[in-house]
Formats: C-alpha cells, sequence, structure tokens
C-alpha cells in the first residue's frame, strides 16, 4: 500500500476527502454472529447499541457450519427485530439439512416478521473450506436455496461471491455463471467475501457488469488487527493476501494499539479507494466488535442521524 496522494487543490488525501463528502451515497451493513455464552452476548449486544446510530442499510447474523447456531441465529435475529431499529437477515444455509427442515426455518423467519435472508451453500461442520456433499433429501447449492426462499415469499435475498476464485471453482468465469444462476432464481443482492486486493476486485466487477448482472454488490471489509488470526482464516477459503499488508503489521505481535491504528487505516483506505471508483455499499465483518468499525465508518462521513 502507498501512501494517498494529496491534491493540492484541496489539501485532503482520498480518506479525507470521502470523510468531508459526508454519508451521501454510501451504504453499510454489518455482520455479527450468534453468541454463544451469556458474556457473549453482552459484548454483541454492545457492539450493536454502538454500530445502530449509524442507521446501517441492514445488519446479517451468521449460521454456524452444518447449521450450528441454527437456534442460536434465530433468537439473535428476533431480537434484533424486537428491541432494535435494526432491519436484520438472517443467514441460512443448505449443510445438514434437508428440504423440510430449511422449509421450516423459511417459514419460521416470514412468521416472525424476518424479510431478508442471506442464502448461503455453506460449509461442512468444521470444515470452513473442505469438500461440499449434499444430501440427497437437501438443496444442493445455494441457487436452489434462492429459488426455494423466492417461491415461499418476496424475501430480500442475498448471496455470496468471491471477488477471487472460489476455491471449488474452476474459474472466474464459472463464479460468475454461477452468481447469474443465483440472480436468475431471484437474489437481490450480492455481499463479497472479505479482500484485500482492490485491483482485483475491480477487473472482477468489470467482469460481473459485463455480464449482464445489475444487482447490488456489497464489498466485504475485515478491519484485521490479528494478521496470524487472519492468515488462518483466509487460508481454507482461497483468500490472498498482499505481501504489503503482512509488512504493517511485521513485528507488532506485542503492540494490539499500534495493529488497532493500522487495521483502521488500511480498511478507511480501502474504502476510500472503492469509493473513488464508484462503489458505495460496504459490508463489514465486525467479528462483534464496534470500536473498529465505528472509527471507520466515521472516518468515511457516515454519521449518526441526527434530528
Amino acid at each position: 500500500m502507498t501512501a494517498p496522494e494529496i491534491d493540492m487543490a484541496d489539501g485532503l488525501g482520498p480518506v479525507a476527502r470521502a470523510g468531508a463528502r459526508g454519508a451521501g451515497r454510501l451504504r453499510v451493513s454489518f455482520e455479527f454472529s450468534p453468541p454463544k455464552t451469556a458474556q457473549a452476548e453482552e459484548n454483541l449486544w454492545l457492539a450493536i447499541r454502538r454500530l445502530e446510530p449509524l442507521n446501517p442499510d441492514f445488519v446479517s447474523v451468521t449460521y454456524g457450519a452444518g447449521g450450528s447456531t441454527r437456534e442460536r441465529t434465530h433468537r439473535t435475529v428476533l431480537r434484533m427485530l424486537r428491541e432494535s431499529t435494526l432491519k436484520p437477515a438472517a443467514h441460512l444455509t443448505c449443510v445438514e439439512a434437508s428440504r423440510v427442515e430449511v422449509d421450516e426455518v423459511i417459514a419460521e423467519y416470514w412468521q416472525a416478521g424476518i424479510r431478508h435472508i442471506v442464502a448461503l451453500r455453506g460449509d461442512p461442520p468444521g470444515q470452513i473450506g473442505g469438500a461440499y456433499q449434499p444430501r440427497a433429501d437437501g438443496y444442493a447449492n445455494a441457487t436452489e436455496l434462492t429459488c426455494a426462499i423466492r417461491a415461499y415469499g418476496p424475501f430480500e435475498v442475498s448471496v455470496g461471491l468471491y471477488p477471487q476464485v472460489h476455491p471449488e471453482s474452476p474459474s472466474v468465469d464459472h463464479d460468475i455463471d454461477v452468481l447469474k444462476a443465483k440472480v436468475d432464481a431471484g437474489a437481490t443482492r450480492a455481499i463479497t467475501q472479505f479482500f484485500f486486493d482492490i485491483d482485483g476486485f475491480l477487473r472482477f466487477m468489470d467482469k460481473v457488469r459485463a455480464a449482464g448482472i445489475t444487482i447490488p454488490v456489497c464489498a466485504g471489509i475485515m478491519p484485521v488487527t490479528n494478521y496470524k488470526a487472519l492468515k488462518s482464516m483466509s487460508a481454507p477459503c482461497g483468500i490472498a493476501l498482499p505481501a504489503w499488508l503482512g509488512n504493517l503489521f511485521e513485528g507488532l505481535d506485542s503492540d494490539p494499539d499500534t495493529r488497532r491504528l493500522i487495521s483502521c487505516s488500511v480498511a478507511a483506505e480501502m474504502c476510500a479507494r472503492l469509493e473513488e471508483e464508484g462503489f458505495g455499499d460496504f459490508h463489514f465483518y465486525t467479528l462483534n466488535r464496534a470500536d473498529l468499525v465505528y472509527a471507520i465508518c466515521r472516518v468515511l462521513g457516515v454519521r449518526e442521524d441526527t434530528p
């Protein structure tokens, strides 16, 4: 990553210029995970209350591998619906469930007032990035799942998208064909896996739009403070980490304060560059923490609603 150029006309770099413009056309959304313990639930709700005033476009709640968090996801989404102004979107996967069982979850969400589902194929239990084997009586993939959700009712359906080649895909062109099939099945938005190669993302998006796919695409942003954990998280998903990112965190294992400052700077610079390229939808992977995401949003000009 190189230092931002300064425009002598206004004295601002791209990040400051983005913040000076205000929220404008920027739309943000946040991803949370269902808590496992009472303390984790308290921490989650501290994060929710911190980010809620930023009026996100929506917030999503993850669904564990193999549907392992089904009840906790459902409970978290319903509490958001009851106790906050947020517009929750529940993740739903195909893994380790029959069509009947998945259809029951879809019906439960509709009856509870949830109108937005994030439809994902999902990973095998305990095997992020592992080989997927659909059940004979289950939905084979996210395209079939999207079709089932839309057949039940007029849900908003978000789907996943890899800006780099999916680990199980033979090519970028195949990934775009899969996305087009999801759109044909009723998907209304795509949310990308997190990435750090902005030029690669821009090239990929050129191909997506050239294929006639016009649904909104939210760029997935992962504010990272622990580079070792990021490497562990990225490897199974096939996400390439640029050398400059590793260099920024080198030698900072015992310096969390500096890591946090770098994390905020990297994410804000990425968003500012993407905004300059015409992208205004950002989906932040919060890891159930609000401080970094809140700071980044402020830098970008996203503010609390005021009377």
